[in-house]
């Protein structure tokens, strides 16, 4: 059984890189935050050391060594997004998860799929100059703490070939009690005037045949102050001046034609594109109606999958070994409706299995970002300590366990929806509570949810 899990909004504790994991290591690192599914992490795990492997293998060989992709078939809220976010996170891979339904949402046309690769290489761009700024952060802090000192206090004027020594040790020790006021926040409120550069509106969209393009060249490149990047003098207070200078000193540090290079490296060999909801396109030529445009969508998306080279304006991306992980319901169709070709650029199937009383009670205390330690730590910042007994989580999950046997199935997502209704009173008055030490029990969670319980219309409206 599997159980999809909340997303954790700090990074894993542990920064592991592909070349450091082995796929029992992946897999322990995957059950941290999903429970079961072990076929899928196991497919997902060798898939990835596959690309390590490649890597080591001679130019000639490693060319010729397709990406092991993966289709996962399962219900909705049962992991199949988590697994593969999780793994990019493990790897620090740029990783994009994008509806296979959005091509067609337009008709025939649709979004142009080449779009995804550029988006995932925007995604690159991102990641590897925040790395970058995390490398110059100290130097550029130490400028611009330079740069405010030279406002508040502009350097002395040479008269001659020299300054006066007195003069000089003067300014030195005047420089050196703002350096140290600067440093406590103590001038943080003063205002001072700083010349910034004006920021450039959102670049230029077209509409061409192929979809939404951005324009790749920067119009005031060529006529500097158009449209912004003219610079002018504001006066600002000390704090916002610093934040102002700070990211000027990181642009002018950053070279972005190396990160630009780094950024397509790492998508070309470390990308990874979800691609969801792939039971929605698959269907085959009627000759009318819907059909055609899922078949096109999916000779479409075939090249990108087969290989091929993608125009963006970072440059020419090929997309030969991008780990692609398709994944659906397929709950009306079959991954044997999809055409010949496309099954066979996914050669590595998974299927992922619903959940049940006990993945829920599981995943409500098990995993590091379980929901249980979520809602205690949310309101342990109001001063309140929140215990549930065992009989409360075991009767929230019979109840989630109900709701999704009576109403549509949504997997662990029913849990955030139950829990909700469980803790909405404690949320609301929290800051008003007295008593600080709370107890869940069954009790309680059968008092909240009582009369959406008995009633089954309410039931299918609220959970």
């Amino acid at each position: 059984m599997a159980i999809v899990l909340p997303q954790k909004m700090d990074k894993p504790a542990k920064e592991l890189k592909e070349a450091e994991l082995t796929p029992q290591e992946i897999v322990a690192e995957l059950n941290k935050y999903i429970v079961g599914q072990k076929a899928a992490k196991r497919a997902v795990a060798i898939a990835l050391r596959n690309r390590y492997r490649r890597r080591k293998l001679p130019p000639e060989l490693a060319d010729e060594v397709a990406p092991k992709n993966i289709l996962m078939i399962g219900p909705t809220g049962v992991g199949k997004t988590e697994i593969s976010r999780r793994l990019a996170r493990l790897t620090s891979s740029p990783f994009l998860k994008i509806e296979a339904s959005k091509f067609t949402e337009v008709g025939y046309v649709g979004r142009d799929v080449e779009s995804m690769i550029r988006d995932l290489v925007r995604i690159s761009v991102d990641m590897v100059k925040q790395e970058k700024v995390k490398e110059i952060i100290e130097k550029a802090e130490r400028n611009v703490e330079e740069r405010l000192l030279d406002v508040l206090l502009p350097p002395l004027r040479r008269r001659g070939d020299s300054v006066e020594s007195s003069e000089q040790l003067k300014f030195r020790e005047t420089r050196e009690k703002l350096r140290a006021q600067l440093r406590r926040g103590i001038l943080d409120e003063r205002m001072i005037e700083i010349e910034v550069r004006e920021k450039m509106a959102s670049p230029f969209e077209i509409f061409s045949s192929s979809g939404v393009e951005e324009i790749g060249i920067h119009i005031q490149e060529i006529i500097p102050g158009f449209l912004g990047g003219k610079s002018k003098k504001r006066k600002v207070k000390v704090k916002e001046a610093r934040e102002y200078l700070l990211e000027d000193e990181q642009k002018r540090l950053i070279d972005m034609d190396q990160v630009a290079n780094l950024a397509v490296e790492r998508v070309e060999h470390s990308g990874i594109i979800f691609l969801d909801e792939v039971d929605k396109i698959a269907g085959r030529e009627s000759g009318r109606g819907p059909e055609v445009s899922r078949e096109g969508v999916q000779r479409d998306i075939l090249p990108i999958i087969e290989g091929t080279t993608v125009n963006t304006r970072y440059g020419l991306v090929r997309t030969d070994h991008i780990l692609f992980i398709g994944a659906g319901a397929f709950n009306v169709s079959k991954p044997s409706d999809l055409i010949p070709e496309l099954q066979g650029r996914f050669p590595i199937r998974v299927e992922l299995t619903s959940l049940d009383k006990k993945d829920f009670i599981r995943i409500l205390i098990e995993p590091e970002n379980a929901l249980e330690k979520q809602y205690k730590a949310l309101l342990k910042t109001e001063g309140i300590r929140v215990k549930f007994t065992e009989e409360a989580i075991d009767e929230i999950a019979v109840i989630a366990e109900k709701v999704n046997d009576t109403a549509e199935n949504i997997g662990a997502r029913r849990l955030h929806t139950v829990m909700e209704k469980v803790m909405e009173d404690i949320s609301f008055e929290a800051p008003s509570i007295k008593k600080k030490n709370i107890t869940i029990d069954r009790k309680y969670v059968r008092e909240q949810l009582k009369d959406i319980i008995e009633d089954e219309d309410l039931r299918r409206f609220i959970l």
